[in-house]
C-alpha cells in the first residue's frame, strides 16, 4: 500500500491509499510501516508513528506541533519574523503577572486561549471587568496588541505552494473575521506582502499545510496565527483544488530524506498513480 490515510474525508479520490480508524494504529504496524505517506494523523498518534514506526507523515511534524499550541506557534514567529509578529506577552496566570500585564497593555488589547480556533477562546478586552473574567478561564495569560484592522487575509499553503489567499470581513458584530464567527469572504486581490509572509513562514517553519491569518497595517504585514486544519470555503475549487495539490506536492516528496531514509523498498509496496 503506497499511502496510508487516518482521514477518509480529506483523502476522498486518491488512489491506492487504505483509510483507517485512528484506533486502528496498532492492528496494521506493518502496512503503516511500509507506506510512502502516512497522512492525516491524529495529534496523539505523532510520536508512535514518526518515532515508533520511522513513518513519513502529512501534514509534517512542524505543521503540528507548532499548528497545535500558540504559545509555540507565537514563539516560533517572534524567532524567525519578529518585525511581523504583533506584540505579545506570555505569562503564567499568577496575581503579579495579572497585575503587570494590565499596566503594560493599552486598552484594548487582545487576550487569547493557548488552544482554540475558528475564533473561539479570543477577546478583546477593553476594560478591568472583561481581563477579570479572562483571567478565571486560563493557566497562561497569552495577550496581544490589537492591530487597527477590520479585514484580514487568509493565506493556504500546501507544501511551498501558495493554493488560495483571500480577504475575511469583520462580521457584524465586529472584531472577528473568522468565518465561523460570521465573517465573510471577499475574493479581490490581496497584497503580495502577505502571500510572501506566510510563504517565508511556512518554508523557514517546515509547516507545508496550514492557513495563515495575516493583518496588514498600511503596507505591512502581521502574522496572527495558522491553522494546520483549515476550512475550505474560501478557496476557489474547494476540496477538488486541495486534492490535487496535495497529490501533487507528495508525489513530488515521495521518496523521504533524513536520517531514518532511505528505507528498505518492502515487498509488494505499490507506488501511488496520479489522480487523472
Amino acid at each position: 500500500m503506497a499511502w496510508i490515510s487516518f482521514d477518509i474525508f480529506r483523502t476522498l479520490g486518491f488512489n491506492d491509499t487504505k483509510q483507517l480508524k485512528p484506533e486502528q494504529i496498532f492492528k496494521h504496524r506493518e502496512e503503516i510501516s511500509a507506506a510512502d505517506w502516512v497522512l492525516y494523523p491524529e495529534y496523539w498518534q505523532l510520536n508512535a508513528l514518526i518515532y515508533g514506526l520511522k513513518a513519513r507523515v502529512f501534514p509534517s511534524q512542524a505543521s503540528y506541533l507548532l499548528g497545535h499550541n500558540k504559545i509555540e506557534m507565537t514563539r516560533a514567529f517572534e524567532m524567525v519574523a519578529p518585525a511581523n509578529t504583533p506584540h505579545t506577552e506570555i505569562r503564567a496566570n499568577t496575581p503579579s503577572n495579572a497585575e503587570e500585564l494590565w499596566e503594560l497593555m493599552l486598552p484594548p488589547f487582545v487576550a487569547k486561549l493557548p488552544k482554540a480556533s475558528q475564533g473561539s477562546g479570543v477577546w478583546l478586552i477593553k476594560n478591568r471587568a472583561e481581563w477579570r473574567a479572562y483571567l478565571e478561564k486560563t493557566d497562561v495569560l497569552y495577550v496581544q496588541e490589537y492591530l487597527p484592522i477590520n479585514r484580514d487575509i487568509r493565506v493556504v499553503i500546501i507544501g511551498d505552494t501558495v493554493v488560495s489567499a483571500y480577504w475575511r470581513l469583520q462580521s457584524d458584530q465586529g472584531f472577528y473575521n473568522n468565518v465561523a464567527k460570521g465573517g465573510v469572504i471577499e475574493q479581490s486581490a490581496v497584497p503580495a506582502q502577505a502571500v510572501n509572509l506566510a510563504l517565508h513562514l511556512a518554508q523557514t517553519l517546515d509547516i507545508d499545510h496550514a492557513g495563515f491569518d495575516i493583518a496588514m497595517v498600511g503596507d505591512h504585514p502581521y502574522v496572527f496565527e495558522f491553522n494546520r486544519l483549515f476550512g475550505n470555503q474560501g478557496i476557489e475549487g474547494g476540496e477538488q483544488k486541495l486534492r490535487e495539490a496535495i497529490i501533487d506536492y507528495l508525489l513530488r516528496k515521495q521518496e523521504p530524506t533524513g536520517p531514518n531514509f532511505p528505507k528498505a523498498p518492502a515487498s509488494g509496496r505499490k507506488r501511488l498513480r496520479r489522480v487523472a
